[in-house]
């Protein structure tokens, strides 16, 4: 569905927004493929990554941040879809900072919308986060409403052919200012700080997230937030995986921090089904014209409702890492080398 359209990332020089175009532009043939960011050190890196190979010379750098209406506007002419993944994700930042992150996560998530519609972009999927589900900071809080406003503006597309849809996932393997590279940063002096002894996280990989973005984009009927089964792990078997011979220090839950990460509530499983590898929590009535519903599903795929009172946390997950499955997937998805010594 990818070949011979228009496709555009807001937040692309990000660790997903690479991976993405990365895969987009090795298996698919766009018309062009553009970066939309606000960073243009970060464009510049980008580009030297990639346009060097031939196969990536459909790629385009705009310069430009969604808080501004007007610039994004311009960036989405003749764009067939948008993966909408800027957004300022820190947590500490964000409670210190409350404003600057609603401008860009909620503000700049209904100028996102409003370019879609006024350029009669066809599809529109957007990245939220674990920390959306039953959020407890400002970050999450923020996320929240940019889900409620993506869901809600298929309400108002009219006669225009566009579908708005979410996925929604936990930590991404070794992205930028994740506690992997943290952790490894840490190894050398001999001690890893640990929050709660009985922390839990999800885990996804880059590969994974990219896999969820483009499931969505090719399945997404509007209003749906797609969420991937992936595996939990303790914050403790993390740091005995990348160090297992520092001292662990204790010291304490942060602020705006949970002890378990949720990505589906109790409430959300009544209108909650599972396909494939993914639940998709379906968008609740009254909506004017609910376009995604479980009848629709079947037809196309083997459809599961989960069952009521169902509830999709890292600390009661099936599927958990252990420290050897952690350090695994760390030397083969990061390409770190535990047997060289620094």
């Amino acid at each position: 569905m990818l070949n011979g359209k228009t496709i555009l990332i807001t937040g692309g020089t990000g660790s997903l927004g690479r991976a993405l175009t990365k895969r987009i532009l090795d298996k698919y043939n766009p018309q062009s493929l553009r970066i939309y960011s606000r960073d243009e050190l970060k464009q510049w890196e980008m580009s030297n990554l990639f346009l060097s190979h031939r196969r990536y010379k459909k790629l385009r750098f705009f310069i430009g941040d969604v808080r501004d209406k007007d610039r994004t506007r311009r960036a989405f002419e003749n764009v067939d879809y948008v993966i909408h993944a800027a957004a300022l994700k820190q947590i500490p930042t964000a409670e210190y900072n409350p404003m600057e992150c609603i401008k860009t996560n909620i503000i700049g998530t209904q100028n996102v919308i409003d370019a879609a519609l006024d350029c009669n972009v066809k599809k529109v999927i957007a990245l939220s986060s674990d920390k959306a589900t039953a959020p407890v900071n400002l970050y999450g809080a923020t996320k929240l409403c940019s889900e409620k406003l993506i869901t809600a503006a298929n309400n108002v597309r009219g006669t225009r052919n566009i579908i708005f849809s979410t996925v929604r996932y936990g930590n991404v393997m070794g992205s930028r200012g994740s506690v992997i590279p943290f952790f490894l940063k840490q190894k050398d002096t001999g001690v890893i700080p640990i929050t709660h002894p009985e922390m839990t996280r999800f885990n996804i990989t880059l590969d994974e997230a990219v896999d969820l973005v483009l499931f969505a984009l090719q399945n997404a009927s509007g209003g749906e937030i797609f969420v991937p089964q992936i595996p939990s792990y303790k914050i403790v078997d993390l740091a005995k995986a990348i160090a297992p011979k520092c001292k662990l220090k204790i010291i304490g839950i942060r602020p705006g921090e949970k002890m378990h990460e949720e990505m589906i509530t109790e409430s959300d499983s009544y209108n909650t089904i599972k396909i494939k590898k993914y639940y998709i929590i379906l968008p609740m009535a009254p909506y004017f014209n609910p376009l995604a519903t479980i009848d629709k599903y079947s037809k196309k795929f083997r459809v599961k409702k989960v069952e009521q009172g169902f509830k999709y946390s890292s600390g009661t997950n099936n599927a958990w890492l252990t420290i050897k499955d952690l350090r695994t997937l760390i030397t083969k998805k990061m390409n770190v080398d535990f047997n060289t010594k620094p």
